[in-house]
């Protein structure tokens, strides 16, 4: 199918099961999957006249291998709208039938139906063309633009500017795979779409305007430049003429050379070859002595040393108590036998008293007072404080009565 005129060329076509189409190559190639079609594949079958809204998403893959052929692209924006393929077919698939899977999915039934879309890619006339021309068009979308009659719009407003006899469109691509930024979801912004189109004839006047001296220092101020002929797209497309790419292939120079083999450059070595199947088989038991057995030697060496060090190079206590002076000797007992004479009354609180309860001198009399407790003496029921009593052998303190006199 044609987009535009008749001397516009994009392939179009609906997706039907194992179909074939018959792209050219360096022409637009685009193949719409619509949802409708894949509608009555999926249990339970809709009646004449009922209208069902499941969400189908599709997946594409060349046949036997897991993604698409490198100049094949795929896009469906939401499970709620059509998917397309576009791409352009390249010069090196002509005459190869490509075929390739087809998968929709059923989101609500998880039911699948497959079809195959078989490409025969055919060679294009006067291919490639020799004047090339890539727009770069702000207020698009790539699935936007991909439909016929937009691309046809915008093809026609090309031809009325360019003026060619054969105008083809070559391929699109969106800003984000070149590296744009996904645009902020206000005022309806677009992520903006790259279209090359391709004619016969040298590029006009109106393109050309790009590059002279005014419209290029415009352009590096961030400013739009002037162009004359940007009325006939501004009803409809936004185009970056700062972002225009003009290529003329008659005037390119084969940029190929020789390589000059020297040094940084490795020789062919030929296809690689994997080692056969018929090698002998590896001992590694060596290897796993080595590994093991000489850290273990090495670790039992050192804690013999280290045995020896700290059992058989002992003085002992007879040789440290003969460098030791006699009286840190002495305090030394008397904290031990104090320390294990509490341990032995924590464990017995009925023992004997302490020496701190043994009889001790009267502050007064110098006579020999006996303890306050005898030994059978609970301690648990002793009370926390003492009444105020005449004990034997307490020395009373005398107390002045109210007439001033005193009294003992």
């Amino acid at each position: 199918m044609t987009a535009g005129k008749k001397d516009v060329y994009t392939i179009f076509s609906k997706v039907h099961s194992d179909r074939n189409v018959y792209p050219s190559a360096g022409v637009l190639f685009v193949h719409v999957l619509e949802r409708e079609y894949f509608k009555g594949e999926f249990p339970p079958y809709p009646k004449p006249g009922e209208i069902s809204n499941d969400p189908i998403t599709f997946n594409t893959n060349l046949m036997g291998y897991p993604d698409r052929p490198g100049w094949l692209r795929y896009i469906q924006r939401t499970p709620y709208s059509d998917g397309v393929l576009y791409g352009s077919p390249t010069a090196e698939n002509v005459g190869k039938p490509t075929v390739i899977e087809i998968t929709a999915y059923n989101r609500r039934t998880f039911e699948t139906a497959r079809h195959n879309l078989i490409i025969n890619i055919m060679s294009a006339e006067d291919f490639p063309l020799p004047y090339q021309a890539e727009f770069f068009i702000k207020n698009m979308n790539v699935e936007e633009m991909l439909a016929s009659e937009v691309l046809g719009d915008f093809l026609g407003a090309v031809k009325n500017v360019w003026q060619p006899e054969r105008l083809n469109a070559i391929n699109i691509t969106s800003a984000l795979d070149r590296g744009g930024r996904v645009p902020l979801p206000i005022n309806d912004m677009k992520e903006g779409v790259y279209v090359m189109v391709g004619a016969d004839v040298p590029f006009s006047s109106c393109l050309r305007e790009v590059e002279n001296p005014q419209n290029q220092l415009r352009c590096s101020q961030e400013m739009e430049p002037v162009i004359t002929c940007d009325k006939k797209f501004r009803t409809q497309f936004y185009i970056d003429w700062c972002k225009i790419s003009l290529v003329d292939r008659t005037k390119q120079v084969s940029t190929y050379q020789e390589v000059i083999r020297g040094e940084g450059i490795l020789p062919d070595g030929g296809e690689y070859k994997p080692p056969s199947d018929s090698l002998k088989s590896r001992d590694y038991y060596t290897d796993f002595l080595v590994t093991l057995a000489v850290p273990s030697a090495v670790a039992l060496v050192l804690f013999l040393i280290l045995a020896y060090i700290m059992c058989c190079r002992r003085e002992g206590v007879e040789k440290r108590n003969m460098q030791t002076p006699d009286i840190q000797l002495v305090h030394h007992s008397a904290i031990q036998k104090s320390t294990k004479e509490l341990r032995d009354m924590s464990k017995n609180r009925e023992i004997a008293w302490p020496l701190s309860t043994l009889p001790v001198f009267h502050p007064v009399t110098g006579e020999i007072i006996p303890p306050l407790h005898t030994d059978n003496y609970e301690s648990t029921n002793m009370p926390l404080m003492q009444t105020q009593q005449n004990l034997p052998h307490q020395t009373q303190i005398p107390q002045q009565q109210t007439t001033g006199k005193w009294y003992s």
